[in-house]
């Protein structure tokens, strides 16, 4: 199963990456009522921190966010239920099938995939300010490490 298209279905809502329950219903190829009664006959492995109810806000924020066509709009009975990523691989628990179990492991991919392009990122990031501080430019092209470590100006123009 490609990530990409799990990927493009993870939001942030409260501060976490969450997966909404009509997504994942159509990834684990069952109606979306289906996936809520199984949640909702196994309440107790869903706890605040792994599954949430958006409030109205929220949804309207959700609904502006993404591209609604009147079918879909107008399938919205109840604000959605978002689970995080703890609550997604509670669910493969709870549906009990072959295709749940693989696109559990597929969406579990999908979020550490994230979680490391995050990280990356981030890293890379705050290096940069720092790269910038410890390299100057000096006249005539030339470069120096700061405290006159190590000279690079004729390597870095390719002399």
């Amino acid at each position: 199963m490609e990530l990409q298209p799990i990927q493009s279905k993870i939001y942030e809502i409260r501060g976490q990456r969450v997966m909404l329950d009509r997504d994942l219903a159509e990834l684990y190829q069952v109606t979306t009522s289906a996936l809520n009664q199984a949640v909702k006959r196994n309440i107790e492995r869903f706890p605040p921190d792994f599954m949430f109810q958006l409030t109205d806000a929220e949804t309207e924020n959700w609904k502006s966010q993404i591209v609604i066509t009147n079918s879909i709009t107008m399938g919205l009975r109840r604000n959605p239920y978002a689970f995080t990523e703890q609550g997604v691989s509670m669910l493969s628990a709870v549906l009990k099938s072959s295709v749940a179990i693989q696109v559990s492991i597929a969406i579990m991919r999908a979020f550490v995939a994230m979680r490391n392009y995050i990280t990356t990122t981030t890293t890379v990031t705050a290096s940069w300010p720092k790269f910038g501080r410890n390299w100057r430019y000096w006249s005539g092209g030339r470069r120096q490490c700061r405290g006159g470590q190590r000279s690079v100006g004729r390597y870095a123009q390719g002399a």
